[in-house]
């Protein structure tokens, strides 16, 4: 019995040994959040291992963890969902150029800004000249990243001048589209030009700033005490030349930079400088969420109409065409429904630049259209199927030609057949239209998003861009519905 009691002693004390070796090394973790996909200087995968990161950010993250004592952590997430990882504790501070706007202070505990930079217009070489400010721009598309104090800066100027704002998902496109003249300029930030000019090349940078931001750590509110240890940390590290050493290593730092370390030490440690804030009610941003809607509608029905009018001549291609003709379009058929439309966006879009440089717009008609008409040829080849052949037989024996017999006969009836899926394929493609975002159209959900990342949550913009998709298809669900049950044959 006293062994038995020991062992079980042992035990109890060897499982609390392991709950508690298990609980510090949890705490001994120092997550952070970054974005790998945006590249160097900030954090990117190291070519001699992608399994490890790289960046100036990087290296911030490793200072802050180091000063608490503990171990640093990577974690991947999208850049624009930083803040919202954060609410969800999936790490403790995000650092990937994160902007020190008014939305992340009225939101987030963030840690003194780290580095300065400046908002800087990027121009092709002919237009130097002509596009020194953003006044010279007006009615002209100027090119950004959504989200961000840029993107901010050129809705302020569209109301003033009428330019033409043109988001981005990423901070590459930006710069090749200005060079093939897509957009008339760049707005971002000095740091991300400066590299993409050594990149690519083929614009020139304005030496006159538009405007000077920060980056910063991001927490969350519920860790603002945490927040004031990294504040410390990054202060010791800004007077030991640890944070200008990892800049002058990443090719940043500049006499400027010592100067605004300067302006930022000789603040308080509680010294916030918030900025001021926006309006960010709701009734703000339904302006924007209605003209986004209406560019959804006019998109999804040209692009309808593309889809029905060629998928209409595949199907009657396949069904009355010669061998080689079936062969072809049955191809065609294939690779459009076994490849990713988003995939096919971005050959159309950014692929086929150097032969045709399609308009934004244009190339999302298109790529939905040439999608959907795969689709809606397999329908409408059914359709012309299911008409009885004893009809066609009898059409023919009176002397009805082919042409004839589809016009009059085969055609009516396979309407009735294919009219309720085909608005059934509509509403997919309303809903699918969500996806031309990726070619910089602002359409319903990308305006959504824009929303969710100003605000700091997707509670309330996800609710308004549902009741929104909600109000355009559930109409055309009840006709569908409607149509079947009228058509539908016994």
């Amino acid at each position: 019995m006293r062994r038995l009691i020991a062992a079980g002693a042992a035990l109890l004390l060897a499982a609390c040994g392991t709950s508690a070796s298990s609980e510090a090394d949890a705490k001994g973790a120092f997550r952070w959040g970054g974005d790998a996909e945006g590249g160097a200087p900030f954090v990117e995968a190291d070519p001699a291992d992608p399994t490890v990161v790289r960046g100036f950010d990087v290296e911030i993250a490793g200072m802050i963890a180091e000063g608490l004592g503990r171990k640093s952590e990577f974690v991947q997430v999208a850049w624009a969902s930083i803040g919202q990882s954060l609410d969800r504790g999936d790490f403790e501070i995000g650092l990937s150029g994160v902007e020190d706007r008014p939305e992340m202070r009225e939101r987030y505990a963030l840690t003194i800004p780290y580095y300065e930079f400046h908002e800087v217009l990027a121009v092709r070489p002919a237009d130097r000249d002509r596009f020194r400010t953003l006044a010279d721009l007006a009615g002209r598309r100027v090119a950004t990243l959504g989200a961000t104090m840029a993107h901010d800066i050129l809705l302020d100027e569209q109301k003033k001048t009428g330019l033409v704002p043109v988001s981005y998902d990423d901070d590459i496109h930006p710069y090749t589209d200005l060079v093939a003249g897509r957009v008339d300029a760049v707005l971002l930030d000095n740091v991300i030009a400066d590299r993409s000019l050594r990149r690519t090349g083929g614009f020139v940078i304005q030496p006159e700033p538009v405007a000077t931001g920060a980056y910063v750590g991001v927490f969350a509110r519920r860790n603002a005490a945490l927040r004031d240890s990294a504040n410390a940390v990054l202060r010791a590290r800004m007077q030991d030349g640890s944070l200008e050493a990892t800049f002058r290593r990443w090719g940043v730092w500049d006499d400027a930079q010592a100067a605004y370390f300067q302006r930022v030490l000789a603040q308080a440690p509680g010294e916030d400088g918030a900025a001021a804030t926006r309006d960010r009610s709701v009734a703000a941003y339904l302006p924007s969420l209605a003209r986004a809607a209406g560019v959804t509608i006019i998109l999804s029905v040209l692009a309808m109409v593309l889809a029905v009018g060629l998928g209409i001549t595949v199907a009657a291609g396949r069904v009355y065409g010669p061998p080689a003709v079936r062969a072809l379009l049955t191809v065609y058929v294939e690779v459009m429904r076994g490849t990713p439309v988003l995939l096919q966006l971005f050959v159309i879009y950014y692929g086929l630049a150097s032969v045709v440089r399609l308009p934004a717009f244009a190339a999302a008609v298109i790529g939905l259209g040439l999608n959907y008409a795969a689709y809606e040829s397999e329908i409408y080849r059914a359709a012309l199927q299911a008409v009885p052949r004893q009809q066609l037989e009898a059409a023919r024996t009176l002397g009805l030609t082919e042409l004839q017999a589809l016009r009059l006969v085969r055609g009516p009836q396979a309407l009735r057949h294919a009219l309720a899926p085909m608005t059934n394929d509509f509403v997919a493609l309303l809903k699918d239209s969500s996806l031309v975002s990726v070619i910089t159209v602002v359409e319903l959900t990308k305006q959504t998003a824009i929303y969710a990342t100003n605000v700091g949550s997707w509670a309330v913009p996800g609710v308004l861009c549902a009741l929104i998709y909600l109000s355009m298809s559930l109409p055309l669900s009840r006709v569908a519905r409607r149509l079947e049950q009228r058509w539908s044959l016994a």
